[in-house]
């Protein structure tokens, strides 16, 4: 199941530059790879640096955790020890069943609290009018006016790129499709077009 993860990790670091815009209001130029050490090891999905030096951090979950607030405010901390700098923070969901994260961990002297967005959000077709096949993938995900229109049109645009570049668009298509059920339209399209 964490594929996906691999597979967005991938495309919000390189050609989903429309998506990541979206999700945080900015431009990262720069990612950190870090992990924060302690007795258990956690590692944050992506953390960038913006132009003006800002920290994004962007989360990715496929499943409701109850207890996301205490991890997102254990991530925000580490990355505060690391670079002395508070991240701005995106909890993404991309799962199936209906978002149901808190975005907030309150206390009574305490409050914490970050983003949380559904990538249904997110205008599928604007993704997939962009010149970034990234962000072409990454509508899969997103909710859709035609589904199999879609599909069709990344598949198209998929074939249209160089051949190592098309091997790696088109399985990352396949292990976005997973997280939406729609492997067999994609394996379909790809069949009808000079991909495989």
């Amino acid at each position: 199941m964490q594929e996906y993860d691999v597979a967005l990790k991938l495309l919000l670091r390189g050609s989903a530059k429309l998506t990541m815009h979206e999700l945080t209001g900015s431009t990262v130029e720069t990612w950190l790879d870090i992990e924060m050490s302690k007795v258990q090891n956690s590692r944050v999905d992506l953390l960038g640096e913006t132009a003006d030096k800002g920290l994004v951090h962007l989360e990715l979950q496929s499943g409701n955790d109850a207890t996301m607030p205490l991890r997102m405010a254990e991530y925000c901390l580490g990355v505060f020890r690391l670079f002395e700098r508070f991240p701005r923070q995106v909890l993404l969901y991309v799962g199936e069943a209906p978002l149901r994260m808190a975005s907030e961990l309150r206390g009574d002297d305490v409050w914490f609290r970050y983003r949380v967005f559904d990538i249904r959000e997110l205008d599928g077709e604007r993704l997939l009018e962009s010149e970034d096949v990234g962000d072409n993938v990454i509508a899969i995900l997103t909710r859709l006016r035609d589904h199999k229109d879609a599909v069709r049109r990344i598949v198209e645009r998929i074939a249209g790129l160089m051949p190592a570049e098309r091997a790696t668009a088109l399985g990352q298509l396949l292990i976005l499709a997973g997280l939406r059920h729609l492997e067999e339209t994609v394996e379909r399209e790809a069949r009808k077009m000079p991909i495989l």
